[in-house]
C-alpha cells in the first residue's frame, strides 16, 4: 500500500488560494477515481474537485471555510502500490484532471476534518448548553413579596400556578379574595388569547460565515467602506404601463409572461447613451473611469445559496419578450446552480428587485465596481390628483411605485441623477415611448 497527495490544482489564471466551502469526503471514506472530494470557491467560481486515483482517505486539509493555497496538499489516500510518497518525500504527482466549474452550493457540512499539516490532538469542543428540562422551560411562579396575603381558594391558586398567573398581580374585584372571576377579567385584559408567554426560549448557536455568504460579506462591506453612496427616490405612476403589461400578456402565446422588468430595463437603455455616467466602472486605485458602450446589465436575484448577479449581455440589442426571456432563464440558472461563471460576472449596471415586498423605497448597494444600481419598489394604489380633457382636476384611484437609485457619488453628481430619474418617470409614464423606435 502506498499513499498519494492530492495537492490543490491551479483552479485558473491569476487565482493563489481558494477556500474549502464543502467536502464531499471524510477521513475512513474510500473513494473510487473521479469521485467528488470537495468543492473549491474562488473570486470568479465554485469548482469541483475530483479525485485523480481511487483510494482509502486518511488525511483532510482543514475544514469548510478554510483557505488553501495553490499546491497546497488537498488530500492524502492510501492507494494500492506505491503511491506519490516514498519515504516521506513526494513523487512526482498524477496530473489531476481539469476542474469542472460549478455555482455556489450549500451542501450539508462534511464530519470535521483532520488537519494535514501538523496532526494535533483534538480541539477541546466547547460545551453546548445542557437541553432546557421542562423545569428550566417553564419555571413554577414565584411567590412576590406579600404573596403569602393573596387571599384565594386553592383551586384559585391551582388554575393561577397552571396558567402562570402571578397571584400578587391580580386585582380582586371585592373583599380582598382572588375569584375565577377575577383570574378571567386579568386574562381578557392581558392577552385576548389568553395569558400566555410571547414566545419560547431558544438555544443560542454560532453560525460560521463561509463560501458564497462570506463572498457577498466582503463585496458589500468593501463596496460601504470605499464607495461613497447617495439615494435618489422618485414616484411613478405606472398606471399606464400596468396596463399595456396586461394586454400585451394577454396575446403572448408560448413566450414568458412579461413583469415589470423588462419594461424598465428597456427604459434604462434607451437613456443610457444620454447619461453614459451611469453606466461605467471605477477604478479607485488608478483613478480611471471606464464608461461602456453596451449594456451589460446585471440582475440581482436572491437563491439557496445567497445573492448573486447574472448578467443579461447587450441588454440594449433585445426586445420586451428576449429580456422577459433572459430574465427567467438567467433567474432559473442562479437558483439552480447550472448558471456559468461567465453569466455571473461582467455587468456594468445592476438593477435589484424585492418584487411584490420591494417596500416604499430602498437604498441599495452599488455592486462594486460599478458606480450605480437602480431598485423598483412595490406598486401600490393610490388616489391622485388627474387632469380631465377639459383641463379641470379630479381624484383617481391610480397605480404608484416608487424607483430608488443609489450612486457613486465621485462619479456621478446628484443633478445629474436626478435628471436621470425625471427622463425615466417621463418614458415608464408614457410607455409607448419606450416601445417607439
Amino acid at each position: 500500500m502506498g499513499r498519494f497527495t492530492f495537492r490543490l490544482p491551479d483552479i485558473g489564471e491569476g487565482i493563489a488560494e481558494a477556500e474549502i466551502v464543502a467536502w464531499h469526503v471524510k477521513v475512513g471514506d474510500v473513494i473510487e477515481e473521479d469521485g467528488r472530494l470537495a468543492d473549491m470557491m474562488t473570486d470568479k467560481a465554485t469548482v469541483e474537485m475530483e479525485s485523480p486515483v481511487a483510494g482509502k482517505v486518511i488525511e483532510v486539509a482543514g475544514e469548510t471555510g478554510d483557505v488553501i493555497a495553490i499546491g497546497s496538499p488537498l488530500v492524502v489516500l492510501e492507494v494500492e502500490g506505491e503511491g506519490n510518497q516514498v519515504d516521506g518525500s513526494e513523487k512526482a504527482a498524477v496530473a489531476a484532471p481539469e476542474p469542472q466549474p460549478v455555482v455556489a452550493e450549500a451542501p450539508a457540512k462534511a464530519e470535521e476534518p483532520v488537519a494535514i499539516a501538523k496532526p494535533a490532538p483534538e480541539p477541546t469542543p466547547v460545551p453546548s448548553p445542557a437541553p432546557a428540562t421542562p423545569a428550566a422551560v417553564a419555571p413554577a411562579p414565584r411567590a412576590p413579596a406579600g404573596h403569602a396575603k393573596v387571599m384565594a381558594s386553592p383551586a384559585v391558586r391551582k388554575r393561577a400556578a397552571g396558567l402562570g398567573i402571578d397571584l400578587g398581580e391580580v386585582r380582586p374585584a371585592e373583599d380582598g379574595r382572588i375569584r375565577h372571576a377575577d383570574l378571567d377579567a386579568f386574562l381578557a385584559y392581558n392577552s385576548a388569547g389568553g395569558f400566555q408567554p410571547a414566545g419560547h426560549k431558544g438555544q443560542d448557536e454560532q453560525v460560521r460565515v463561509i463560501g458564497l455568504r462570506r463572498r457577498i460579506a466582503e463585496n458589500m462591506a468593501a463596496s460601504k467602506r470605499n464607495i461613497p453612496h447617495f439615494a435618489y427616490v422618485e414616484e411613478y405612476d405606472v398606471t399606464a404601463l400596468e396596463d399595456l403589461r396586461a394586454q400585451l400578456n394577454e396575446g403572448r402565446g408560448d413566450r414568458p409572461k412579461l413583469t415589470m422588468l423588462p419594461f424598465l430595463i428597456s427604459a434604462i437603455c434607451k437613456l443610457i447613451p444620454k447619461y453614459p455616467m451611469l453606466n461605467a466602472h471605477y477604478d479607485d486605485e488608478a483613478g480611471v473611469v471606464t464608461r461602456y458602450g453596451s449594456v451589460h446589465l446585471g440582475m440581482a436575484a436572491q437563491t439557496p445559496a445567497g445573492l448573486m448577479v447574472p448578467v443579461i449581455r447587450d441588454a440594449q440589442s433585445r426586445n420586451l419578450w428576449q429580456l422577459a426571456t433572459e430574465i427567467s432563464r438567467l433567474a432559473n440558472a442562479a437558483r439552480d446552480g447550472s448558471a456559468k461563471p461567465a453569466e455571473l460576472s461582467g455587468s456594468t449596471l445592476t438593477v435589484t428587485s424585492l418584487g411584490p415586498m420591494g417596500g416604499v423605497a430602498t437604498t441599495p448597494v452599488i455592486n462594486r465596481p460599478e458606480v450605480a444600481i437602480i431598485g423598483p419598489n412595490r406598486i401600490v394604489e393610490r388616489p391622485m390628483f388627474v387632469k380631465d380633457a377639459s383641463g379641470m382636476e379630479r381624484i383617481e384611484k391610480r397605480k404608484t411605485m416608487n424607483i430608488s437609485m443609489s450612486c457613486d457619488h465621485r462619479v456621478v453628481d446628484g443633478w445629474d441623477a436626478a435628471s436621470f430619474a425625471q427622463d425615466l418617470k417621463k418614458l415608464i409614464e408614457a410607455p409607448a415611448l419606450i416601445l417607439a423606435g
